[in-house]
Formats: C-alpha cells, sequence, structure tokens
C-alpha cells in the first residue's frame, strides 16, 4: 500500500460559503461549498482516491476489495468505518440542531449515532457558537421554546477564536455560527435533527423541516461540561496537541516546524489533512507533496514515513 490522496465530496448546503474553493483549493462547478467530506465511507458521498495504482476507486470499495485490516486493530470493534472527516465553511448560521446517540441512532435511523469534534480553522472577529444550555431545562420547557421561537434565550453561545476546539457529545444541543471555518471530526453518520432554523426557505421554496419530536428524544437538558483545555508539546521539528481522544477517534494538531517522524503500526490508519502549508510526506512505500485543504490516507501498519516542511496538519486516528 502506498500513502493514498482522497478527492471530497462537496455540499452545497443553503448556509455555506465560498473559501473551500478560494482558499482550500476545491475544484467545484457549485456556486457555494459549505462541507467537504474529506475523509468518508458515508453512503451520501465517500472519498475518491486521486493517486497510484488505486485511483478512481471510493475508500469503501478499496476496503471492500482489501479487506478491514486496512483499518487497524482498534477499529475491529465497529462494524462500518467509525469516523466522518470534514471541512466546514458557515457564511450564514447553521440551523440549531442535536445528534442521537449509538443506541437511538441504530434503532431508528440505521446508522451510527454522532459524536463529534470541532476545531476552529478560523472566524471572524466575534464570531461565536452555540454549545448547549445556559442552564438545566425541562423537557416541556425545550418544547414549548421551539414552539415560540424562543429557543435562544437559553442556549449558550460561546464566542470562539482559531485553535479553540469543542467536544460535541452525542445529545448536544448546538450550532456553528456565521463566518467560522472548521475542522470537524466524527462518527460515520449524518442524521441530525433540527429544532430552529431561523425560519429559512430550502431550495424547493418550502421551510426546511425541523425534526422536533426526535429531538426531544435525545437531547441532553443541562449545560455541557466546558471546553478541556489543550497543552502543546514540543517535538524535535514540530509541535503536536491532542486535540480530543474518545473510543471513536484520536486528533491531534501537528505544527510542522521543519517536519515530524511519524508511525502508522497495526492499530490504526493515518488520516491526514493539510490546513497550511505545503508539506512533503516521505516514506519506503512512495513520496507524496500535500497542499492545504487536501487529505490522505495510510492503511493501518503503514509503518514509518516522515512529513517534512512547514505547516499545520490534522492527524486522525482511532
Amino acid at each position: 500500500m502506498y500513502p493514498m490522496k482522497l478527492t471530497a465530496p462537496l455540499k452545497d448546503y443553503i448556509w455555506g460559503g465560498t473559501r473551500l474553493k478560494t482558499d482550500f483549493g476545491k475544484q467545484t462547478d457549485l456556486e457555494k461549498v459549505a462541507e467537504s467530506w474529506e475523509l468518508s465511507c458515508h453512503k451520501d458521498g465517500s472519498s475518491i482516491i486521486a493517486n497510484g495504482e488505486y485511483a478512481g476507486k471510493t475508500l469503501p470499495e478499496l476496503l471492500r476489495e482489501q479487506g478491514k485490516s486496512l483499518l487497524g486493530t482498534d477499529c475491529a470493534p465497529f462494524q462500518e468505518f467509525p469516523v466522518l472527516i470534514k471541512l466546514i465553511d458557515a457564511r450564514d448560521n447553521l440551523s440549531v440542531q442535536v445528534h442521537p446517540d449509538n443506541e437511538y441512532a441504530l434503532r431508528v435511523e440505521g446508522e451510527y449515532g454522532k459524536t463529534e469534534m470541532w476545531y476552529i480553522v478560523d472566524c471572524e472577529p466575534g464570531a461565536g457558537l452555540l454549545y448547549g444550555f445556559q442552564r438545566p431545562i425541562s423537557r416541556e420547557e425545550f418544547q414549548e421554546r421551539i414552539q415560540k421561537n424562543t429557543l435562544l434565550e437559553v442556549t449558550n453561545r460561546v464566542e470562539v477564536h482559531p485553535g479553540d476546539v469543542f467536544f460535541i457529545q452525542a445529545g448536544t444541543l448546538h450550532a456553528i455560527g456565521s463566518g467560522i471555518l472548521i475542522a470537524e471530526i466524527q462518527q460515520n453518520s449524518n442524521t441530525t435533527y433540527r429544532v430552529y432554523d431561523y425560519g429559512r426557505i430550502g431550495a424547493d421554496g418550502n421551510p426546511r423541516p425541523l425534526h422536533v419530536e426526535k429531538a426531544l428524544e435525545v437531547t441532553a437538558l443541562t449545560p455541557p461540561p466546558p471546553p478541556a483545555p489543550t497543552r502543546p508539546e514540543k517535538h524535535e521539528g514540530y509541535t503536536s496537541t491532542r486535540l480530543s481522544s474518545c473510543e471513536y477517534f484520536t486528533v491531534d494538531a501537528l505544527e510542522l516546524e521543519t517536519g515530524a517522524k511519524l508511525l502508522a503500526d497495526e492499530k490504526s490508519f493515518h488520516a491526514l489533512l493539510c490546513l497550511s502549508g505545503e508539506i512533503r510526506l516521505e516514506s519506503p512505500r512512495g513520496d507524496l507533496e500535500i497542499r492545504k485543504g487536501e487529505s490522505v490516507f495510510l492503511p493501518a501498519s503503514y509503518g514509518a514515513y516522515t512529513l517534512t516542511g512547514r505547516g499545520k496538519v490534522i492527524l486522525t486516528q482511532v
């Protein structure tokens, strides 16, 4: 196996902007790009291998042909590919929404629930997001405020800055605000329950649907824990910061000064997302140039490799 550059499915949701085209090099005729699914085996859009022997195949096709051993031993408990990695450009506010946990989602929707992590790549001054409630509320108050359009009075708005990290446990009410660009690492799910959408009209000319009854079933009605602090660690040639670690994914931000020596062992694949700079991946199995906005998949047991250059890379493992 060799380092595989991925072509991402692109989504033109109504709240999206143009930065993924202008700043991150996404080639498309779409007027706006709200989301770029950088690493995906989801039925709603799968990554396509862009180079080498397997060019043109989707990542799910590769896994069916070569087997789940490419994912590593830590992925053995998961029946499906465990993660989905996105770049998200919110020109406008996203809907206020919630995602179910595994038990509810598998029973009702037929796919995993969705716990996710947000890394603020960039944002406009004063931009913010909604992160749970300010105080505990009852189910009855939650339902009444949805009906009366007063929900925002009790949600917790947090001003954000580049480098901030938020862990969004399934069941946490949330919304990305306008003017924010995010790298999102999440469970492999596309199930979302909207409860408030600013009265927006969808592409069909009708108000976008809400999913109030399901949201009432799955939403945590207490304030979420505060975001955990991150602690950079200095290494030879780079600095690493552990952004998040849970049963579904482990995510590190690598700030390369000259380079980093890394190892993809038998436990997990490595997914690399370049957020800035021009990076060269060098290894006995092949070399690759990685630019801002590009993603690379390295299978488990790939072995030692080196990233050289200056820039920022998000490394995701399971």
